[in-house]
């Protein structure tokens, strides 16, 4: 079996979705045999793909604030794995960022989870991330997200950190006062 190393390398070299892309791919993660937590996202945003980083944007300081974590505590692959559906930048909708593109999730999920033997504690963020590892159980985000206790201490559904949910995050006041403290808690036990 390769290492981890030898397999994000060959991820790193991925041209798997640039004949459907307008731009240069740039697979973006980030993981290490040690990591405590799993963060499963989308894909990265604009930002992030010219970076190198995922969620280095706005989406990702609120996704740390959410967590309680610093932003070098985020970006220490022994503590957090980050691993999107899809790894490049899929381009611009008419409504914000296209879905993350098909070919990822199938091509190196599997090889690059089978390395993180460490995790105490996966995050699912948003529909796409949702619907691949919960399937129609969990319905729409505001469902699943509502339901986060369903899925016991080791998995958590969080909707996007995205600012284009702001109008999410007011209609449902409840995340805030009772999902995010316990959300700290684990993370903060997962790191220690």
């Amino acid at each position: 079996m390769e290492t981890l190393d030898q397999l994000l390398e060959r991820i790193a070299r991925c041209q798997i979705c640039q004949p459907h892309l307008s731009h240069k791919v740039r697979p973006v993660l980030q993981a290490a045999s040690n990591a405590k937590v799993l963060i499963v996202g989308q894909a990265p945003g604009t930002k992030a793909a010219a970076s190198g980083l995922p969620f280095d944007d706005p989406s990702g300081d609120r996704l740390r604030d959410w967590l309680g974590v610093s932003r070098e505590q985020f970006y220490d692959s022994s503590l957090f794995a980050i691993v999107p559906m899809g790894f490049c930048y899929p381009g611009k909708g008419r409504s914000g960022d296209l879905p993350p593109r098909g070919e990822c999730a199938p091509a190196w999920r599997e090889p690059l989870l089978a390395h993180l033997k460490n995790i105490q504690l996966t995050l699912v963020i948003g529909q796409y991330a949702q619907a691949y590892h919960f399937g129609k159980q969990c319905g729409g985000v505001t469902e699943c997200v509502q339901g986060w206790q369903l899925y016991g201490n080791q998995i958590m559904p969080l909707p996007h950190p995205s600012p284009r949910n702001n109008l999410w995050l007011r209609r449902n006041p409840w995340f805030e006062i009772e999902l995010l403290p316990v959300l700290k808690a684990r993370v903060a036990s997962a790191i220690a």
